[in-house]
């Protein structure tokens, strides 16, 4: 594990820019429903991929803060999300719990990670790859439509090898219809996330 320096206030990492878009069940697809049929799952739960991905408008910012006391650093042990302190940030925000040492990942690069995603207030977990399996992971594109715009982009810049923690306000998230009854309207989101592979 390397030491990670002080966060800087504010970093660019590619991303999406919402600008009172409504964003569409389509676009929200899972990362948090089951896995993606390119995976080469099935059943009712597999959520199919958007065969021609297109980008999204990048970069954005976001803000880098310190990452949460207590974070579990083992990579081999599912992340546990606590509730937030604090009102729920107004802006994407991320923290490196651990820093990856192998390739990095950038705009258009397609990854396949494992996470855990929790609702902000509660730290309730929603959805979590590593409900499926320890290994099973899911594959994106880095700025491409398909998932949550929020988990589209928080990977970005991120090294394998590493977990990162990434807050999602609701407009990168499910915005103002949420997805109930899992996740309710205006929902703020925390997912953790572990970069396996890039490419």
């Amino acid at each position: 594990m390397t030491a990670r320096p002080a966060p800087a206030p504010r970093t660019r990492i590619s991303g999406t820019r919402i600008s009172g878009t409504r964003i569409s069940r389509t676009l929200l697809a899972v990362a948090l429903a089951g896995t993606l049929a390119a995976c080469g799952g099935g059943g009712d739960d597999t959520v199919a991929a958007d065969a021609s991905p297109t980008a999204l408008s990048c970069p954005i910012e976001a803000k880098e803060v310190e990452a949460p006391a207590g974070a579990t650093t083992d990579l081999k042990t599912k992340p546990v999300i606590a509730p937030g302190k604090g009102p729920a940030p107004k802006d994407l925000q991320y923290s490196d719990i651990v820093v990856g040492e192998g390739d990095e990942a950038q705009t258009g690069d397609q990854v396949q990670v494992k996470y855990v995603g929790a609702l902000y207030e509660t730290g309730k977990e929603f959805d979590s790859s590593w409900s499926r399996g320890p290994d099973e992971t899911l594959p994106f594109g880095i700025c491409r439509q398909g998932v949550v715009p929020g988990f589209a982009v928080g990977p970005s810049g991120m090294k394998v090898g590493g977990r990162r923690q990434i807050v999602l306000p609701p407009e990168y998230g499910y915005g103002a219809q949420g997805s109930p009854p899992a996740i309710p309207p205006n929902s703020t989101l925390v997912f953790v996330v572990d970069l396996v592979e890039v490419g």
